[in-house]
């Protein structure tokens, strides 16, 4: 590698650099609720301010359990053999979610306000 060669490459890295910097840093804003779905069906939506612990009930059993403090939503138990639920870290970002396959529950954060997008669009 030549001199040129190195100061261009540094140049390059240096404008990714930024470009990734802005996209985090502007990427997403903090959620107002989230909204928990079993197996495709509404199971619940709540509000990321207030500390609660909330209990995902199927057929009558509790199969996981979401605690929702500091405003962030994280999954602390599950029955499911390999608990990647509950090894993902708590969400409290617009549009981050927690997926447990087995049970097929489904944890996502939701923004205050409602998409500019109609219900056509949607």
């Amino acid at each position: 590698m030549k001199k040129n060669d190195r100061i261009f490459l540094s140049i390059v890295f240096g404008i990714l650099l930024v470009i990734a910097a802005v996209f985090y840093l502007t990427g997403k804003s903090n959620g107002a609720k989230v909204q928990i779905t079993v197996d495709g069906v509404l199971y619940g939506t709540y509000s990321l301010d207030e500390n609660q612990e909330i209990p995902i009930e199927t057929d009558g059993v509790i199969t996981n359990i979401l605690i929702i403090k500091d405003g962030m939503a994280d999954m602390t138990e599950a029955d499911c053999p390999d608990k990647l639920c509950v090894h993902q870290r708590a969400i409290s970002k617009t549009g981050e979610t927690i997926v447990c396959l087995p049970n097929k529950v489904v944890v996502e954060v939701l923004g205050s306000e409602e998409s500019e997008l109609d219900s056509v669009a949607k």
